[in-house]
């Protein structure tokens, strides 16, 4: 089970909404590289990036700010003689130059949420030119899908949506409930089990991690499908510990910790 956390970028800072809401935006770093760094000195195996601005203006709007975290992690792993983690971003990616401007410039992966949804023709084209580094984001509310940056909800069903997407050769799907996205509720282990089991590509939850508790959780049903979790205020105000937590679902999962996450 991947634990990864999320740095969310509103105006080049990083922050964390509640329920998708731009209006109720804390800012937990002015530096999002700092915050970046931190994360991997905690023993993060991937970061997840957010371009809030972008998700709901349609195009980027953070680039400086991911580009800045990118260079980071690069050196970091040139630093300390350690393989580079992967980074993914999702918001506000809108056409295939922008994500091959993106790949180029470094990241892994290219989360596509609302774009996939209104023009699933883009994302077919996507899949093609860019295998393997193209996942999508359905974020959903009782089911339904929704798009714009949480603001609207479409007639879809998360599970139609994603088998469709399965087909076009997507690489993974990011499943988040956004009912309960920032509010620290826990993970809706039933809904993102009926989606994995659904699916034959791997799913990461996200939206409503708390504890060690829903970590556990997850490595439950980990064989169900389910690769990883974003995490995000959990591990901003302290109540999971990324490190420990981490050792704990390979525990679980029965890998055995390494001795640069023991250190």
């Amino acid at each position: 089970m991947l634990l990864i956390p999320a740095i969310d970028l509103k105006d080049g800072h990083c922050v964390r909404l509640k329920q998708g809401d731009m209006d109720q935006a804390t800012v937990f770093s002015e530096d999002p590289t700092e915050m970046a760094l931190h994360w991997l000195k905690q023993g993060a195996r991937r970061l997840h990036l957010v371009d809030l601005n972008g998700a709901f203006a349609g195009k980027p709007k953070n680039e400086s700010a991911v580009k800045a975290i990118i260079h980071a992690v690069r050196e970091y792993a040139i630093e300390n003689d350690t393989d580079e983690i992967p980074v993914q971003l999702g918001g506000g990616i809108r056409d295939l130059d922008t994500i091959e401007r993106y790949l180029d410039g470094g990241l892994s992966y290219i989360i596509i949420g609302t774009a996939a949804v209104k023009n699933p023709g883009f994302l077919h084209d996507a899949c093609s030119a860019f295998p393997g580094q193209i996942i999508v984001g359905l974020d959903a509310k009782d089911g339904k899908v929704a798009t714009d940056g949480w603001s609207k909800l479409s007639g879809h069903e998360v599970i139609d949506l994603a088998k469709k997407f399965e087909d076009y050769g997507c690489e993974a799907i990011v499943y988040t409930d956004i009912g309960r996205d920032g509010m620290m509720g826990g993970i809706n282990i039933d809904a993102t089990v009926r989606l994995a089991q659904s699916m034959t590509i791997p799913v990461i939850a996200s939206g409503g991690v708390h504890d060690i508790r829903d970590i556990e959780a997850l490595c439950a049903v980990e064989d169900e499908g389910i690769e990883g979790v974003i995490c995000g205020r959990s591990i901003y105000e302290g109540t999971l510990d990324l490190r420990l937590a981490q050792q704990r679902a390979d525990a679980l999962s029965g890998l055995e910790t390494s001795e640069a996450d023991e250190a």
